[in-house]
């Protein structure tokens, strides 16, 4: 009984391995410095955008928010990734960056460490996979489907409430929970 017991196991763990799309299968640190797979998100929507907390487009935090907190219970997950590379914007360490979110915003989605764009291997892949659409600015964001197989690019004055980003993740929220 145990061999098989261990067989399936390790099948089951193999299995969960595969699940993962290649897009998410990264571990990148968050703000408080642990160690988060982004594979603990395959099979979720995910909007993930570049932030600052000293642009003009900063407020777009209240959005993003509100899109999480609407959505999540359908399987939506906004993923915050501080960045420092247009205009200096996000001078603030970690902890900074994570008592602004907090404090100013409450922001409750998961916020990765500061990284510089072109280091972030995650940002080179989401831009070939939504056709070569790199960010240009802060707050860019890019929607992935449950699959990680489908990228969509949003620049930074899409708003949160845009009804083009709303409709494009309400969309893939629709058709891949049938």
């Amino acid at each position: 009984m145990r061999p098989f017991l261990i067989s399936v196991l390790l099948l089951a763990s193999t299995s969960a391995m595969a699940a993962c799309p290649t897009l998410l299968d990264r571990n990148v640190q968050t703000l408080d410095e642990r160690t988060q797979s982004l594979c603990d998100y395959a099979g979720k929507v995910l909007l993930v955008v570049n932030t600052a907390s000293q642009c003009g487009y900063t407020p777009q935090y209240d959005g993003l928010e509100a899109l999480f907190r609407k959505y999540r219970d359908r399987g939506l997950v906004v993923l915050g990734f501080p960045m420092n590379d247009f205009g200096g914007q996000e001078p603030g360490t970690n902890k900074e960056i994570s008592q602004f979110c907090v404090n100013e915003y409450a922001i409750d989605f998961p916020m990765f460490a500061k990284s510089a764009l072109k280091a972030n291997p995650l940002y080179g892949d989401l831009a070939r996979a939504s056709g070569g659409q790199a960010p240009r600015w802060n707050f860019h964001k890019y929607l992935v489907d449950r699959r990680g197989s489908r990228v969509q690019s949003f620049g930074t004055r899409v708003e949160p409430n845009d009804a083009k980003l709303v409709n494009a993740i309400e969309r893939l929220l629709e058709e891949e929970s049938q």
